[in-house]
């Protein structure tokens, strides 16, 4: 008796609603092994990673604060895989997006005026899109694989914000700690209530709202999905593939650069040489769970973000590693991708027959 996996006639509706369910709970049922192999109730501990920071007004706040960056960027993470185009650097775009925002706060810190934070916001945007640039026009103009060139370039924008806030950056009041100065009132997001729930959020909404109608209702958005799943056809419609890529990734980098803005001028308020827990790595499953649609990503985006949370919150009370944290996300991204097989094929369970037995066991003397 054995399982073989059996082509559907066409793909399961169901299934690409449930799978992303079927995943999840899968993660959770891996979660209570891991803890009680670890020696730790599990109900206790998934107590305490998914039910306990929803309880509290203060870690509401804290769960959007966290969700707000994975949003953001795993709308134009959206973009860029409907069309098949695989940009794996949104970390770097996020690192790069933050740095040349924070030019203004920075480098002319006695300016004051409302005009401040509107421009670090558009040079985020443009400093995060032109470094997913760089992949787009390797890749159409040399055929360089984007996976490998946008993955090594976030190696490159850490190393760049490392030297940064060690180097010419550094608050000269800071003590000498590698730090930039801090920012100004006037280059600080305003927050949205009593915590640090700042206007990043509204910005993430934002987002959504703008790529659900772009996907859903324009011919672009048709662009997008036709160049995605019939590269063939898209061609024969006179749509252009070396455009689509450079599109996709100026989207993907522009909202990734409005994320790292957000992220040090809201929650974090200076250039620190860390600045993301890994937000653009998780992005990616937050918009495969989301099943590639906006609306999903925030969603998606809220319930990783509460895997953040509720891990900061195991390792305080039951003294776990926060490389616990990158595990669940790791194996929730697995049993995502693994669940949406069941899309296209069906698990069916093959009985062997006595005479396959007999023959098998005939073959196996001979």
């Amino acid at each position: 008796m054995r399982l073989e996996l059996e082509k559907r006639a066409q793909h399961s509706s169901l299934m690409t609603v449930i799978s992303p369910l079927i995943a999840i709970v899968l993660t959770l049922l891996f979660g209570a092994i891991l803890f009680s192999l670890l020696g730790i109730n599990p109900g206790k501990a998934l107590y305490l990673y998914f039910i306990d920071p929803l309880t509290e007004l203060w870690s509401l706040e804290e769960l959007v604060v966290k969700a707000t960056p994975l949003i953001l960027i795993a709308c134009g993470l959206c973009i860029c895989y409907l069309s098949n185009t695989w940009n794996i650097g949104a970390e770097g775009q996020f690192t790069v997006g933050a740095i040349t925002g924070s030019i203004l706060p920075v480098m002319f810190y006695d300016l004051e005026g409302p005009y401040i934070l509107p421009l670090m916001i558009l040079m985020g945007a443009l400093g995060g899109m032109a470094y997913a640039a760089i992949p787009a026009l390797l890749k159409n103009r040399f055929g360089a694989n984007e996976i490998l060139t946008s993955l090594m370039l976030v190696y490159v924008a850490g190393l760049a914000l490392d030297w940064l806030v060690r180097g010419p950056w550094r608050d000269p009041d800071g003590y000498n700690f590698p730090e930039s100065r801090l920012f100004s009132d006037s280059a600080v997001l305003p927050a949205l209530a009593d915590g640090r729930m700042h206007w990043g959020a509204v910005f993430a909404v934002v987002a959504v709202v703008v790529l659900g109608v772009l996907l859903a209702g324009t011919l672009k958005g048709f662009e997008i999905k036709v160049i995605g799943s019939a590269p063939r056809a898209g061609r024969f419609a006179g749509f252009s593939q070396k455009r689509m890529v450079l599109f996709a990734f100026c989207i993907s980098g522009a909202l990734a650069g409005i994320a790292g803005i957000s992220e040090v001028a809201g929650s974090i308020g200076q250039l620190r040489p860390v600045i993301s827990p890994g937000y653009g790595f998780t992005a990616i499953i937050v918009a495969f769970l989301g099943r590639l649609n906006p609306i999903g990503t925030l969603l998606a985006g809220l319930l990783l973000a509460l895997s953040y949370l509720g891990g900061e919150a195991a390792q305080v009370s039951l003294g776990i590693s926060d490389k616990t944290t990158r595990v669940f996300q790791g194996v929730l991204l697995f049993f995502v991708l693994a669940c949406d097989t069941l899309i296209l094929y069906r698990i069916k369970l093959v009985r062997n027959s006595v005479a396959q037995v007999v023959s098998g066991g005939t073959n196996g003397q001979s």
